[in-house]
């Protein structure tokens, strides 16, 4: 039995363990930042872009405010606007379709693999128009889409891929790195995720010179020289003291990722035969389990079990991008998409950190397998 487990709830995600793991290199990051008064970009930024550039295999990263704003300004350096067509799936954060939106151009779906919740590739070429111009897939919950098949396709028809990696740091395609495959990797920063900051931030990833030097001056209001502005920017730009966090948390990022990848394979082996389906680690990934997602058809009861004993969940994510309200002038309807569909109504995520005990970790299993709510 779990110490305290009626009083102390487990968490979905745990940052305050994390930060005390971390608390003198974290402090002394951010004391850095403060004494040399470089707020905005600097040298923190820039270190960090090298480091996280190396770490993910790509020639350059462009640190920015967000992994929302990685997303459109890729699509932007790509030329894509109005008129113009992004192939993506309806299983993700709204913000992946959202950036699409923001650049002018219109998101298509395809539907998602019911193994590993990521793009179907078998459906790209029947979506491809003379209007389509980028392909976006997302590497849900840690897991790299299927970037063979999907670069060969892009390929053929002349398309740019934009990889949504902004759950996936450190995850591995065949032996590359998530985000550095396609023609730009976009990851997010938010706080929650495998590498996060303390705040907003994101990058783009890319091995293209053209593509970084033209993303470097739409995050600073279109400028290469102050007050004199090349193109219409933004202000997108990642604050030196996010910089200096993820140098330091980028360090440890390794380590965690397997501690996470161990808590998995544990959860594999306590919760065989529980009567809920388990995810699917393909054999030439390396999945970096952001979120460790289970699915049942009994979700509902079986979340207010976990509830009474003190087991914090998520839902990612309950309703489909396509029926979103915000995208209702897309025309999509429910059956569209029913593997993605019937994701949204199945899956259910478990807690999972580095700093997750053994002992919790059993704790969660054991009360998943003792619910009279599992279809076995």
């Amino acid at each position: 039995m779990l110490p305290n487990a009626k009083t102390m709830m487990i968490p979905l995600l745990d940052l305050k363990a994390q930060y005390q793991s971390i608390k003198q290199e974290m402090d002394a990051a951010v004391l850095r930042v403060l004494e040399n008064a470089q707020f905005i970009l600097g040298p923190e930024v820039a270190a960090f872009e090298k480091e996280f550039a190396a770490y993910i295999g790509a020639s350059e990263a462009i640190g920015l405010n967000s992994g929302t704003s990685a997303l459109h300004l890729a699509l932007l350096a790509a030329g894509i606007g109005p008129g113009d067509e992004v192939i993506t799936v309806p299983f993700t954060f709204i913000a992946t379709t959202a950036a699409i939106v923001y650049a002018g151009a219109t998101p298509v779906f395809v539907d998602i693999e019911p193994a590993t919740f990521n793009m179907n590739v078998e459906q790209i070429e029947a979506a491809i128009t003379p209007r389509t111009k980028a392909i976006m897939p997302v590497h849900l919950f840690g897991q790299p889409a299927q970037m063979d098949a999907i670069m060969r396709i892009a390929r053929q028809h002349g398309l740019v891929v934009i990889e949504d990696a902004a759950q996936s740091h450190g995850a591995e395609y065949k032996g590359r790195r998530a985000g550095s495959i396609g023609d730009m990797g976009c990851f997010s920063f938010y706080p929650g995720k495998n590498l996060g900051a303390c705040g907003e931030g994101g990058a783009v990833v890319t091995s293209n010179p053209e593509l970084a030097h033209k993303i470097r001056i739409l995050r600073d209001w279109g400028c290469e020289k102050k007050y004199i502005h090349e193109l219409k920017g933004y202000n997108y730009r990642m604050e030196g003291m996010q910089g200096a966090v993820l140098r330091v948390k980028l360090r440890h990022l390794e380590a965690w990722t397997e501690a996470r990848r161990a808590h998995a394979a544990q959860y594999q082996s306590l919760l065989a035969d529980s009567g809920v389906t388990l995810p699917v680690a393909l054999p030439h990934v390396r999945h970096v389990f952001h979120v460790y997602t289970i699915r049942t058809k009994n979700r509902a009861a079986l979340r207010a079990e976990l509830e009474r004993a003190e087991i914090q969940t998520g839902i990612h994510y309950p309703l489909p991008v396509h029926l979103q309200p915000a995208h209702a002038d897309l025309n999509y309807s429910r059956g569209g998409f029913p593997v993605a569909e019937q994701a949204c109504e199945e899956v259910l995520a478990l807690p999972i950190y580095p700093e997750m005990t053994g002992a919790q970790l059993e704790y969660v299993a054991r009360t998943i397998r003792n619910a009279a709510v599992t279809e076995r």
